[in-house]
């Protein structure tokens, strides 16, 4: 074997690193990569440049894969398809600029039916089947959802005229990261039946249109989503379930996200269900950016309506601020069919769930609903370490009015009206634990802290909470059974801290501080008080 001398290795390596020093000082460091540019892209922000790009794309799939690389200046497109091991990158400086002209979206119906089939096909990046893509880098796809060219006259399907920025269906091993997403016609990025799917750092900011979704993930398995964050003007992070596959085995961490709907959603499509899902450390805010919509309704929003089962979810370390619910639970029965020749969906499942660690200021004076159906109860759910300041000003007619159960309504947190609690409305429930809930308000508010109305297997442990002068009890309970109550504080004030009505029976109130309340207990007309047992209680000065 010829060896090169040790001098002549030296030179070598000098000139190559001079050769790095004066190319691109960000070009991907992966080879091969396809310039657009050299395909005959131009980035004016004015030339058409769908069939450049998409020949660089070809390109680098024919090769076995490569990077599509998009130096500095504004390239306009019509839809992009992805290929088997080809990534996007955009370079600092970069825009994807979306056609305005919907000639430009050619329409794509995949092969995996689901509900979306009734709202999308069309994307400005779109893959199906693909293996190992991405879109990555600095720069910026803009999608120009405000262009009139995206609001249909009236009538007109309005969902149908306007395409999403991404679309992955049916992919395996997605990487997207450290892209800008702003301005989509509808949702800014779907993931549909997809797995191995990562989102890093990436920031959207889109509020230009209705249904402007930050992130749907919808029926996929094996999601990272770190560190992203922006703001919508529809729901943010989104977890969908529109086809026969569950979303399962997904991590959410460390976003920040502003929000025109619900900031971390379940549903509403839901036929496959969710499970194993864990979300933590992130915050929910007010969106700061103009355009459309201004309703800012739940930070916290877990619903299954169309069937499917919510089971093994973590919640934990969320600061929400400005919503009207920061905490919203649904299982109800819309029963829409994911396909027109499918069956209609049973009642589903909501199930074992524990939210943790919430700190929720500015919310409406709405209230919390944990919800479930006559004889389809939510089960076991844990909320530890809440607390929640509402705004107030609810009033004893609030208190006493009854809830419509609404089973086939749109879930929304919005849905009951005024809830009777200005905390928690719980009904149709099955294993309950509340451990170290904080409920206030910022004006004085009549109605109960806590409702509970068909609720079985209730823990209560440290409940604090205000009472306003002549307000109606702390904690009613209603067609109940099987409730330990220890360790909570009466507030001053209160009429009475605890209100039995209507078949509540087996409950248990041991080691609490009721004695600046002006009566511990009330049972409403027919409750046996012996269905009470109390022990250890700091009662108050006139004790019932």
């Amino acid at each position: 074997m010829r060896r090169t001398p040790t001098h002549v290795l030296a030179m070598l390596s000098c000139l190559n690193a001079f050769a790095l020093a004066q190319g691109p000082a960000s070009r991907p460091a992966a080879d091969p990569f396809y310039s657009v540019a050299r395909f005959g892209a131009v980035g004016d922000g004015r030339t058409m440049n769908t069939a450049a790009i998409q020949s660089a794309i070809d390109a680098a799939a024919a090769a076995g894969g490569g990077t599509a690389w998009f130096p500095a200046g504004t390239w306009r497109s019509g839809t992009l398809v992805l290929k088997d091991n080809v990534t996007l990158h955009l370079e600092s400086g970069a825009t994807l600029l979306g056609s305005t002209d919907l000639a430009d979206y050619p329409r794509h119906r995949p092969a995996y039916r689901s509900y979306t089939d009734e709202y999308v096909d069309m994307a400005l990046i779109y893959a199906e089947g693909a293996r190992n893509v991405g879109v990555v880098g600095a720069g910026t796809i803009d999608g120009q959802g405000g262009d009139p060219a995206f609001k249909p006259p009236r009538g007109q399907n309005g969902y149908l005229q306007r395409p999403y920025l991404l679309r992955f269906v049916e992919c395996r091993h997605v990487r997207v990261a450290g892209i800008t997403l702003r301005d989509s016609p509808m949702w800014v990025q779907h993931y549909l039946a997809c797995d191995n799917v990562t989102l890093e750092r990436v920031t959207v900011l889109s509020n230009c249109n209705h249904n402007n979704d930050m992130i749907d993930i919808d029926g996929c398995r094996f999601v990272r989503i770190i560190g992203c964050t922006g703001e919508s003007g529809d729901d943010a992070i989104t977890l969908k379930s529109t086809g026969t596959r569950a979303c399962e085995n997904v991590t959410i961490s460390d976003c920040n996200v502003a929000s025109n709907c619900n900031a971390i959603k379940f549903g509403t499509e839901s036929t496959g269900g969710f499970r194993n899902i864990t979300i933590t450390n992130c915050t929910v805010h007010r969106p700061s950016l103009p355009g459309v919509g201004r309703s800012q309704l739940s930070g916290i929003s877990l619903l299954t309506v169309d069937g499917g089962t919510i089971d093994g979810v973590t919640i934990s370390n969320i600061a929400v601020q400005g919503t009207q619910a920061p905490i919203f639970l649904r299982l109800g029965n819309r029963a829409r069919k994911h396909t027109p020749d499918a069956p209609a969906p049973g009642v589903g499942v909501l199930r074992n769930v524990i939210i943790s660690n919430v700190v929720a200021t500015g919310a409406t004076h709405t209230g919390c609903a944990i919800a479930g159906l006559p004889g389809h109860p939510i089960e076991n759910v844990t909320l530890r370490d809440i607390r929640i300041t509402f705004a107030g000003g609810g009033t004893l007619d609030h208190a006493r009015r009854d809830v419509p159960e609404q089973p086939g309504q749109y879930p929304e947190c919005t849905m009951f009206g005024t809830l009777p609690a200005y905390g928690f409305y719980v009904r149709h429930v099955d294993g309950l634990v509340l451990d170290n809930v904080q409920v206030g308000w910022e004006k004085p508010d009549r109605r109960p802290a806590l409702v509970c109305d068909d609720v079985r297997n209730l823990t209560v442990t440290g409940l604090r909470a205000q009472a306003a002068p002549e307000a109606a009890e702390t904690i009613v309970l209603k067609n109940s059974d099987t409730i330990l109550i220890r360790g909570c504080t009466a507030p001053a004030g209160a009429t009475a801290f605890l209100h039995l009505t209507d078949g509540t029976r087996f409950v248990n109130v041991i080691g609490n501080d009721l004695s600046r309340a002006a009566h511990a207990f009330r049972f409403a007309p027919g409750v046996d008080p012996h269905v009470l047992f109390e022990a250890a209680n700091h009662l108050p000065a006139e004790r019932p």
